[in-house]
């Protein structure tokens, strides 16, 4: 494939570059960086988005050039790799172009620039914070609210009263992921607003905040007519831990909308105590996976492990999403029962899981698509799942699956950040490498008897 990057038909090595980027396939990095003063404009920025999506150190400097082609298009991707590589030493780099004439390279850098710890990248987002285009300030402010610097929350609050809806919506998200107190009042008066945007990212971050304030808002909101303000609210009192959360997701996990009765088991798993095994239970008959998936996961949280035989059944279930809930609550209740049935999902190849197309939730009838990449998980959380199962007994049977899988993988792929369910940051953060969890997983003797 690499070969058929000199090809004369141009569209022929631009799918070439885009799918060498895909495959992630470290060997292409030489071809791809070659293909960087190709003569065809689309065929360098397919070249340098996957240059960057290899995320291999040698790539910063070459990517860092492109930031000078003629084309806005290259420079946009070659600021988007540069993100993607994440080396704070590309910081003067980005800075240098953040005056772009081209908005989308402004944007773009502003998004970089939010990954770099260097004083320069701070400063060159402040002065974003006022550019005339709305979307490269809304960059701007997602970038900033990174920063673990406080006096960062001053300077964003007053994106509260900008211009563009983006840029309060993201405005709002900030404040709630920088638990900004002195927010609360106007997210409280945004969450009675009439906008559609606005509205749903008040009431996340105010769950984020914390602040009690906030209850009787949130309560009132999860009876709201749209159903995406009433998921907002579930997941606000979950998070929150309101004394009220438990009481408002029972009333609603028969609620009409999936999305809703799959909030509603997510808000249980936060708050909810044994007596409702029942009403979880239930909701593993439902006939959507979105809360049929949720109610695995809060049976995880909860560590309710009269629900280990149910859970089981699901390992067969057709959407992967059921399937990797299932296998990350059954290694979290340490289920015995499970091991040969998880061993065999071990012999998958968690390199042809990535390359996979997402699978849809909710498509058709009006219904917002819902990208699924449950199955690109599922390999390392059997890893978890069977380290958990070892750790509460040695296993032979285990160790030898477990190390078999690690000996197919190269050190790139073992030093990658573990694919994991979003319900293990909920519980045991921060996400491990793939190494990390085959380390916990297996004794040292056999770790050392691998590497020899």
């Amino acid at each position: 494939m690499i070969r058929a990057l000199s090809d004369a038909d141009p569209a022929v090595r631009r799918t070439v570059a885009k799918l060498l980027g895909q495959r992630g396939d470290p060997r292409a990095a030489s071809a791809l960086a070659a293909s960087l003063t190709d003569p065809e404009p689309s065929v360098r920025a397919s070249a340098v988005r996957s240059l960057g999506a290899l995320r291999r150190p040698e790539s910063r400097e070459p990517t860092e050039r492109v930031l000078d082609d003629p084309d806005p298009r290259v420079r946009e991707q070659a600021a988007w790799a540069l993100r993607v590589i994440g080396d704070s030493r590309s910081s003067s780099a980005l800075v240098a172009h953040s005056g772009d004439p081209a908005p989308e390279v402004r944007w773009t850098v502003a998004a970089a620039l939010g990954r770099m710890r260097e004083p320069a990248a701070a400063t060159a987002l402040r002065l974003l914070l006022q550019d005339p285009n709305d979307r490269v300030r809304r960059e701007a402010v997602l970038a900033l609210g990174n920063s673990d610097d406080p006096s960062v929350s001053a300077l964003i609050r007053p994106r509260f009263h900008d211009e563009a809806r983006r840029v309060r919506t993201a405005t709002a998200i900030v404040m709630g992921r920088r638990r900004d107190r002195e927010s609360v009042a106007i997210l409280l008066d945004r969450t009675d607003g009439p906008d559609p945007w606005e509205r749903p990212a008040a009431i996340v971050a105010l769950g984020r905040i914390g602040d009690p304030r906030a209850t009787d808002t949130l309560v009132r909101a999860a009876d709201d007519p749209a159903h995406y303000i009433r998921v907002c609210a579930l997941h606000a009192l979950g998070e929150m831990h309101s004394e009220r959360a438990r009481e408002v997701a029972l009333a609603r996990v028969a609620d009409r909308s999936w999305a809703v009765r799959g909030a509603a088991a997510a808000c249980l798993g936060e708050v909810g105590n044994p007596i409702d095994l029942p009403v979880l239970l239930a909701l593993l008959e439902d006939h959507h996976p979105w809360p049929r998936s949720a109610a695995i996961y809060a049976l995880g949280q909860l560590e309710l492990v009269e629900a280990v035989p149910r859970i089981r059944e699901e390992l067969a279930h057709p959407i992967a999403d059921v399937r990797l809930a299932a296998i990350w609550s059954l290694g979290r209740l340490k289920d015995d029962g499970a091991r040969s049935e998880l061993v065999r999902l071990l012999e998958s190849d968690p390199r042809e899981e990535t390359g996979t197309k997402p699978t849809f939730l909710a498509e058709g009838d009006g219904a917002i698509r819902i990208a699924s990449d449950a199955e690109s998980r599922i390999f390392d959380t059997v890893v978890q799942a069977l380290g958990r199962l070892r750790r509460s007994e040695e296993d032979p049977y285990i160790e030898e699956a477990l190390a078999a899988a690690r000996a197919r993988l190269t050190d790139e792929e073992l030093d990658r950040l573990a694919r994991l369910p979003s319900a293990e940051a909920l519980v045991s953060p921060p996400i491990p490498t793939l190494r990390t969890l085959f380390d916990q997983a297996l004794p040292p003797e056999a770790r050392d008897s691998e590497a020899g």
